[in-house]
Protein backbone atom coordinates (compact mmCIF):
# COMPACT_ATOMS: atom_id res chain seq x y z
CA UNK A 1 0.00 0.00 0.00
CA UNK A 2 1.34 3.47 -0.84
CA UNK A 3 2.61 5.43 2.16
CA UNK A 4 0.03 8.23 1.74
CA UNK A 5 -2.86 5.76 1.91
CA UNK A 6 -1.38 3.97 4.94
CA UNK A 7 -0.84 7.30 6.72
CA UNK A 8 -4.44 8.28 6.00
CA UNK A 9 -5.65 4.97 7.48
CA UNK A 10 -3.54 5.54 10.58
CA UNK A 11 -4.89 9.07 11.01
CA UNK A 12 -8.49 7.82 10.78
CA UNK A 13 -7.78 5.02 13.29
CA UNK A 14 -5.86 7.44 15.51
CA UNK A 15 -8.68 9.96 15.45
CA UNK A 16 -11.15 7.37 16.64
CA UNK A 17 -8.85 6.04 19.35
CA UNK A 18 -7.89 9.52 20.59
CA UNK A 19 -11.53 10.60 20.40
CA UNK A 20 -12.73 7.62 22.43
CA UNK A 21 -9.92 7.40 24.99
CA UNK A 22 -8.41 10.89 24.99
CA UNK A 23 -4.76 11.62 24.41
CA UNK A 24 -3.68 10.16 27.73
CA UNK A 25 -5.70 6.95 27.40
CA UNK A 26 -5.07 6.22 23.72
CA UNK A 27 -2.99 3.19 22.84
CA UNK A 28 -0.55 3.28 19.95
CA UNK A 29 -0.66 -0.52 19.93
CA UNK A 30 -4.44 -0.41 19.45
CA UNK A 31 -4.16 2.14 16.64
CA UNK A 32 -1.58 0.00 14.83
CA UNK A 33 -3.71 -3.12 15.37
CA UNK A 34 -6.79 -1.47 13.86
CA UNK A 35 -4.91 -0.78 10.66
CA UNK A 36 -3.02 -4.07 10.64
CA UNK A 37 0.47 -2.66 11.00
CA UNK A 38 3.14 -2.88 13.66
CA UNK A 39 3.71 -0.27 16.33
CA UNK A 40 7.25 0.40 14.98
CA UNK A 41 5.75 1.23 11.57
CA UNK A 42 3.35 3.66 13.21
CA UNK A 43 6.30 5.38 14.91
CA UNK A 44 8.24 5.34 11.64
CA UNK A 45 5.43 7.31 9.98
CA UNK A 46 4.67 9.80 12.76
CA UNK A 47 7.70 9.71 15.05
CA UNK A 48 5.73 9.70 18.29
CA UNK A 49 2.30 9.68 19.86
CA UNK A 50 2.41 13.48 19.71
CA UNK A 51 3.18 13.35 15.98
CA UNK A 52 0.18 11.15 15.29
CA UNK A 53 -2.09 13.24 17.53
CA UNK A 54 -1.01 16.40 15.72
CA UNK A 55 -1.77 14.80 12.35
CA UNK A 56 -5.22 13.80 13.61
CA UNK A 57 -5.84 17.20 15.19
CA UNK A 58 -4.82 19.11 12.05
CA UNK A 59 -7.08 16.94 9.91
CA UNK A 60 -10.05 17.49 12.24
CA UNK A 61 -9.41 21.17 12.93
CA UNK A 62 -8.67 22.00 9.31
CA UNK A 63 -11.82 20.33 8.02
CA UNK A 64 -13.96 21.96 10.68
CA UNK A 65 -12.64 25.50 10.35
CA UNK A 66 -12.81 25.27 6.55
CA UNK A 67 -16.41 24.02 6.66
CA UNK A 68 -17.54 26.75 9.05
CA UNK A 69 -15.64 29.46 7.14
CA UNK A 70 -17.17 28.38 3.83
CA UNK A 71 -20.66 28.32 5.33
CA UNK A 72 -20.32 31.74 6.92
CA UNK A 73 -18.74 33.26 3.81
CA UNK A 74 -21.75 32.14 1.77
CA UNK A 75 -23.82 34.55 3.85
CA UNK A 76 -27.55 34.54 4.28
CA UNK A 77 -30.04 35.63 6.88
CA UNK A 78 -28.42 36.00 10.33
CA UNK A 79 -31.32 34.06 11.89
CA UNK A 80 -30.54 31.06 9.69
CA UNK A 81 -26.77 31.07 10.14
CA UNK A 82 -26.71 29.08 13.42
CA UNK A 83 -28.53 26.18 11.77
CA UNK A 84 -26.35 26.42 8.65
CA UNK A 85 -23.21 26.28 10.77
CA UNK A 86 -24.51 23.31 12.75
CA UNK A 87 -25.37 21.53 9.53
CA UNK A 88 -21.83 22.15 8.21
CA UNK A 89 -20.34 20.74 11.41
CA UNK A 90 -22.60 17.66 11.34
CA UNK A 91 -21.79 17.08 7.68
CA UNK A 92 -18.05 17.46 8.32
CA UNK A 93 -18.05 14.91 11.13
CA UNK A 94 -20.87 12.60 10.04
CA UNK A 95 -18.55 9.66 9.40
CA UNK A 96 -15.79 10.85 11.72
CA UNK A 97 -17.60 11.95 14.87
CA UNK A 98 -14.78 11.39 17.33
CA UNK A 99 -12.71 14.03 15.53
CA UNK A 100 -14.65 16.72 17.42
CA UNK A 101 -13.28 15.47 20.73
CA UNK A 102 -9.70 16.12 19.66
CA UNK A 103 -10.47 19.84 19.69
CA UNK A 104 -11.69 19.67 23.30
CA UNK A 105 -9.47 16.93 24.79
CA UNK A 106 -8.60 17.91 28.37
CA UNK A 107 -5.95 15.16 28.58
CA UNK A 108 -3.53 16.64 26.04
CA UNK A 109 -0.27 18.15 27.30
CA UNK A 110 -0.79 21.67 28.63
CA UNK A 111 2.19 23.04 26.71
CA UNK A 112 3.91 22.31 23.42
CA UNK A 113 2.82 21.78 19.84
CA UNK A 114 -0.43 19.93 20.60
CA UNK A 115 -1.60 22.50 23.14
CA UNK A 116 -0.74 25.35 20.76
CA UNK A 117 -2.50 23.74 17.78
CA UNK A 118 -5.64 22.88 19.78
CA UNK A 119 -5.75 26.41 21.20
CA UNK A 120 -5.39 27.86 17.70
CA UNK A 121 -8.34 25.84 16.35
CA UNK A 122 -10.47 26.78 19.37
CA UNK A 123 -9.51 30.44 18.88
CA UNK A 124 -10.61 30.27 15.24
CA UNK A 125 -13.90 28.64 16.17
CA UNK A 126 -14.46 31.21 18.91
CA UNK A 127 -13.87 33.98 16.36
CA UNK A 128 -16.55 32.46 14.11
CA UNK A 129 -18.90 32.37 17.11
CA UNK A 130 -18.26 36.06 17.81
CA UNK A 131 -18.82 36.93 14.15
CA UNK A 132 -22.08 34.98 14.05
CA UNK A 133 -23.27 36.49 17.33
CA UNK A 134 -22.40 39.97 16.06
CA UNK A 135 -24.36 39.46 12.85
CA UNK A 136 -27.35 37.97 14.65
CA UNK A 137 -27.58 40.54 17.42
CA UNK A 138 -26.94 43.58 15.23
CA UNK A 139 -29.66 42.37 12.85
CA UNK A 140 -31.96 42.72 15.85
CA UNK A 141 -30.67 46.14 16.86
CA UNK A 142 -28.41 44.92 19.66
CA UNK A 143 -24.76 45.93 19.58
CA UNK A 144 -23.45 45.76 23.16
CA UNK A 145 -20.04 44.03 22.97
CA UNK A 146 -20.64 42.22 26.27
CA UNK A 147 -23.96 40.86 24.94
CA UNK A 148 -22.21 39.66 21.80
CA UNK A 149 -19.47 38.02 23.82
CA UNK A 150 -22.01 36.31 26.09
CA UNK A 151 -24.05 34.98 23.15
CA UNK A 152 -20.88 33.69 21.46
CA UNK A 153 -19.90 31.90 24.66
CA UNK A 154 -23.35 30.34 25.00
CA UNK A 155 -23.28 29.31 21.33
CA UNK A 156 -19.91 27.58 21.76
CA UNK A 157 -21.27 25.62 24.71
CA UNK A 158 -24.44 24.67 22.83
CA UNK A 159 -22.47 23.40 19.83
CA UNK A 160 -20.14 21.37 22.03
CA UNK A 161 -23.07 19.86 23.94
CA UNK A 162 -25.02 19.00 20.80
CA UNK A 163 -22.06 17.30 19.17
CA UNK A 164 -21.19 15.42 22.34
CA UNK A 165 -24.79 14.17 22.50
CA UNK A 166 -24.74 13.25 18.80
CA UNK A 167 -21.45 11.31 18.96
CA UNK A 168 -23.16 8.59 20.99
CA UNK A 169 -26.03 8.20 18.51
CA UNK A 170 -24.51 6.59 15.41
CA UNK A 171 -27.95 5.92 13.88
CA UNK A 172 -28.62 9.66 13.60
CA UNK A 173 -26.88 11.01 10.50
CA UNK A 174 -26.02 14.63 9.73
CA UNK A 175 -29.34 15.32 8.00
CA UNK A 176 -31.35 13.88 10.90
CA UNK A 177 -29.35 15.91 13.41
CA UNK A 178 -29.76 19.08 11.37
CA UNK A 179 -33.53 18.44 11.22
CA UNK A 180 -33.57 17.87 15.00
CA UNK A 181 -31.78 21.17 15.58
CA UNK A 182 -34.17 22.97 13.21
CA UNK A 183 -37.13 21.64 15.23
CA UNK A 184 -35.50 22.63 18.52
CA UNK A 185 -34.55 26.12 17.32
CA UNK A 186 -37.98 26.59 15.76
CA UNK A 187 -39.66 25.59 19.00
CA UNK A 188 -37.41 27.66 21.22
CA UNK A 189 -36.88 30.76 19.09
CA UNK A 190 -39.58 30.63 16.43
CA UNK A 191 -36.99 30.31 13.63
Amino acid sequence: MPREEREAQLVVAGTEEFGRAGYSGASMVEIARRVGVTKPLLYQYFGSKDGLYLACLHRAGGRLTEGVATTMAAGGEPDQMPLKVLSAIFTTFDHDRYAWRLLRDATVPSAGDIAAAAADYRRRLDAFAVLGATQLLTSRGLADPADIEAVAQVWTGVVDSLISWWIDRPDEDADAMTARCARIMGGLFGW
